[in-house]
């Protein structure tokens, strides 16, 4: 018998204690941080309408005036909710060695970042498995551009002892499709990625709604 049909009975907090947090569901986990419900709502009804509002992929980028949109979220319920998933933010970009396998990995690692007013380039620097050993934000640039000069990226890459190297940057109009300069500045990188002899296996463009892989799109 699957254990997440047993107890349904109990409160999330009773059947975590007594099974653990992997048998809860999205909704019982989000009942525990909201902790009580609201007038003619109980805590779990209302998780369940925050992530029926709001997809559980948003959550971890939803903005504060947005959740108090919903019916029963106030102030402190948003905050906890926001703080709980700055927490799981952090803990991802700081992870000694954490896996990157796609642009969507990408465009989701980017997600403190892609709705900037101003572009931020990113370099994610990567070992021979293709797995994360460091993101460093490389120059934050105004509305319109970000300059990035190839020894800003390779410096710290050969630093960090990098063998792949995926570049980022996010476009505050929210459009995903490349710039002259964009394109101008993967060419520069690649080159030079190729004397030192550290690759440069994708520029990811992600904005607040999307993100377009360079490679894919085999414009590199």
């Amino acid at each position: 018998m699957n254990i997440r049909n047993l107890d349904r009975s109990k409160q999330p907090r009773e059947r975590l204690i007594k099974y653990g947090s992997n048998v809860l569901s999205e909704a019982d986990l989000i009942a525990l941080l909201l902790s009580t419900g609201r007038k003619g709502q109980n805590v779990l009804s209302l998780a369940k309408t925050i992530i029926k509002t709001i997809s559980l992929n948003r959550l971890s980028s939803v903005s504060f005036e947005e959740l108090i949109q919903i019916s029963g979220i106030g102030v402190t319920k948003a905050s906890q909710i926001i703080a709980c998933f700055e927490l799981g933010k952090r803990l991802l970009i700081n992870k000694k060695i954490s896996i990157i396998l796609s642009p969507q990995e990408v465009w989701e690692q980017m997600s403190d970042i892609r709705d900037h007013k101003k572009e931020y380039f990113v370099a994610f620097f990567l070992d021979v498995r293709n797995q994360i050993v460091k993101r460093e934000i490389i120059s934050i640039g105004s509305l319109n551009a970000s300059i990035v000069h190839p020894r800003e990226v390779f410096e710290p890459a050969i630093r960090n002892f990098t063998s792949q190297i995926i570049v980022s940057h996010n476009h505050p109009s929210d459009e995903v499709v490349p710039s002259g300069e964009d394109i101008s500045i993967t060419k520069r990188l690649i080159e030079a990625g190729k004397i030192i002899g550290i690759a440069v296996i994708d520029h990811v463009i992600v904005s607040k709604s999307g993100y377009l892989s360079m490679k894919e799109k085999e414009m590199m």
